[in-house]
């Protein structure tokens, strides 16, 4: 966890106090929803279908167990029951109303938590991997380097208004969880040949209208100069992206026309000017700020106890196999709660389900949570000897579907349900195929298969990157679906492939379930993964299977 000191806490509370003064003048009519709009987007408040939404940062994908009582308290208090994770490590309210918006901040304030950069073109809330810290193998905690880097630019006077969003994504382990291929830039941490730390850097990846995979621009960036190299991108960023088409703004687009190598060269020549300046980052800066996190003391604890042992249910086995992973320190795991049950609606929790799992992470997790890109949750730091226990109290409360990265755990936006951008919907579909694939030992047998939704082409869901991806679009008023297979979101990231025209809404779950049985009958072996079966075939099989009979 990271401890925020006076400097912090006053900061946040005059803007809120800020805040509530332009929430004012609004209710008042002294300003219009058009010159209001820019203010409130810099502090996380959306104008949707129904209401106004608060997107919520929750930076790296850490809460204190206190932190997410203060989030259930809203959600209670003033939404209507419950919050929403989403794909980027936020928290949306899709029901606050703006009166009340400014009371909202202010309790959310007391415990550290604000709606600062996640939206408006500024340098939005840095992810990192949901197991930084405690994952086997990781180079260094990559939070610290994420905290070093929202301080930074947190309202840095030249990247408030950048041409577009602007997403920072970092990862320390082998396996890419944060998905730092589809960021703007993705920071890879690598040891150079004399062990020092730093990082490769990734530009230009992103979904939405144009999806790009990120580019290598340098293999290599010493740490202590990370700070001075992102400010080279932006800066380039800044002087050559677009402003006069939203479509083009992303720096996606502008690397894709200029070139990964020229945009690396203009790079490099702005690097040149400022890498020896004050931005270099000393030891000591970065001493204080890993000094601000604080650390389970953990125990010397068997890697095998007898609990585990005894334990002889078999839903309980099915759980301990698929949601509880290895963790840095023997005898602790590191435990995924599945905010995707049968039926449910991907990445929500209710407010009762949030204070009850603040409880459980005092209680076995040290009081630390984390949240994923996949809109589950995680406590990091379970002893093992708790983990019957702990499945216990998860399964009564509905956490416990042993479903992570299964066809089950669907990642999904809002869709038209809330989104005021979205053409079709993406929750009633998830839904549908959480019940056709509710059989544990099916999903199981099917075994690690993504599928992302998304109700535009705003993507995010980030279909482009699932398994299977299922996009939403209008035609002539009624909603179809675009099926994309292929993708992936992780090291070796790729945009799925069109299998196809679009199929109806009512025909969408009869799809996926074509497709899954396509790869059953087409796998080389019961281990193969299905995107590996795709990657070995292509999508004409599955695209034969599909349309055989439509």
């Amino acid at each position: 966890m990271y401890a925020y000191d006076e400097i912090d806490r006053t900061f946040l509370s005059e803007r809120v106090a800020e805040f509530r003064d332009q929430v004012r003048r609004r209710l008042n009519g002294e300003l219009t929803e058009e010159e209001f709009k820019s203010l409130r987007l810099m502090n996380g408040v959306y104008l949707q279908l129904h209401a106004y939404m608060f997107r919520v940062a929750i930076p790296y994908g850490t809460l204190s167990a206190q932190q997410l009582r203060r989030l259930a308290h809203v959600g209670r208090k003033y939404d209507r029951g419950y919050g929403h994770f989403t794909t980027r490590q936020n928290i949306q309210f899709n029901w606050i109303k703006l009166a009340e918006l400014p009371d909202a901040m202010e309790d959310l304030a007391e415990v550290g938590i604000h709606a600062i950069q996640t939206s408006g073109n500024c340098v939005r809330n840095i992810t990192t991997d949901q197991w930084a810290g405690v994952v086997p193998g990781e180079i260094d905690d990559p939070r610290v380097w994420a905290e070093v880097l929202r301080q930074y630019t947190t309202l840095h006077p030249e990247f408030a208004f950048l041409p577009r969003k602007f997403k920072i994504a970092i990862s320390a382990a082998d396996h890419d969880r944060a998905a730092i291929k589809i960021h703007d830039i993705g920071l890879r941490m690598r040891r150079n040949d004399a062990g020092e730390i730093g990082f490769e850097v990734l530009v230009g990846g992103g979904l939405g209208r144009s999806p790009f995979i990120a580019k290598t621009i340098r293999d290599f960036v010493h740490a202590r100069d990370i700070i001075s190299y992102v400010e080279a991108v932006l800066r380039v960023y800044n002087q050559y992206g677009r402003r006069d088409n939203i479509y083009k703004a992303r720096i996606k687009i502008l690397l894709h026309e200029l070139g990964a190598e020229r945009f690396a060269k203009d790079v490099e020549a702005e690097w040149a000017q400022i890498r020896d300046g004050m931005l270099e980052i000393d030891d000591a800066m970065v001493d204080d700020i890993r000094s601000r996190f604080r650390y389970p003391r953990y125990e010397q604890l068997s890697d095998t106890p007898q609990e585990l042992a005894k334990a002889s249910d078999p839903r309980f086995t099915a759980w301990l196999q698929n949601a509880v992973a290895p963790h840095k320190v023997p005898g602790y795991a590191v435990v995924t709660l599945s905010l995707k049950p049968i039926g449910g609606t991907p990445g929500d929790a209710t407010a009762e389900q949030m204070d009850a799992i603040a409880d459980l992470a005092d209680r076995y997790s040290f009081g630390e949570l984390r949240v994923g890109h996949e809109q589950n949750l995680a406590l990091p730091n379970v002893a093992k000897r708790d983990l019957p226990a702990l499945w216990r109290a998860l399964d009564k409360i509905g956490v416990a579907t042993p479903n992570v990265n299964l066809i089950s755990d669907v990642i999904s936006c809002p869709g038209l349900d809330y989104c005021s951008l979205a053409n079709t919907r993406s929750i009633p579909i998830a839904q549908e195929l959480t019940r056709r694939f509710a059989n544990h030992d099916l999903a199981a047998m099917i075994g690690r298969l993504h599928v992302n939704i998304s109700g535009c082409i705003n993507a995010c869901g980030h279909h482009h990157v699932g398994h299977i991806g299922i996009l939403g679009v209008d035609k002539n008023g009624e909603e179809f679906y675009q099926i994309t297979i292929g993708g992936r979101a992780d090291e070796g990231a790729e945009i799925g492939t069109l299998i196809g025209p679009a199929v109806p809404y009512a025909e969408v779950a009869d799809v996926i379930e074509d497709i899954v049985e396509a790869y059953l009958a087409l796998r080389a072996a019961p281990d193969e993964l299905f995107i590996d079966t795709v990657k070995r075939l292509g999508v004409q099989p599955f695209k034969e299977r599909v349309y055989a009979t439509r």
